[in-house]
């Protein structure tokens, strides 16, 4: 699995017209998830998210995770992570996992990122045409790979 990890002021999803979730300070994850992943996969993932120091503590210094700054996350599935551009310029998604796969994972990671954090997670609507929208603080963005755990 791939996570942007957006640190954000706020951040929302719309599909066709209505909000589906929003946020003010948290996290606005796009998940990417392919064939090999599993549980493994999401528990470390899901830990890592909910437990990276990239909040600002008190003397302005990176040390406090979501779960300690109060803040809330939304996880937007994102397919295109997984995109291969080596050949040609057209990028080839064949590292993404199929809907079938892709979507039990994704849901099964939201639920994951709620029992660590404790909180409801805003979602997006799998396989939908979204607007998302961030105001990105910082900015921080961060991308983390659960096959080599960078």
């Amino acid at each position: 699995m791939r996570v942007v990890i957006q640190r954000v002021k706020q951040a929302s999803v719309t599909v066709e017209g209505i909000e589906k979730c929003s946020i003010q300070k948290g996290l606005l994850l796009l998940v990417g998830v392919e064939d090999t992943d599993n549980e493994e996969d999401i528990k470390w993932l899901s830990k890592k998210v909910c437990n990276l120091r990239i909040f600002d503590d008190k003397q302005g210094v990176m040390n406090l995770s979501v779960i300690d700054d109060e803040g809330d996350i939304i996880a937007v599935s994102q397919f295109t992570l997984h995109a291969r551009v080596k050949k040609g310029n057209r990028p080839s998604y064949v590292n993404a996992a199929r809907p079938e796969i892709a979507e039990p994972m994704y849901k099964q990671f939201v639920k994951q990122l709620e029992n660590d954090s404790g909180k409801s997670i805003g979602e997006g609507v799998f396989g939908a045409e979204m607007l998302v929208e961030l105001v990105n603080d910082g900015p921080v963005t961060i991308m983390v790979d659960s096959k080599n755990r960078q």
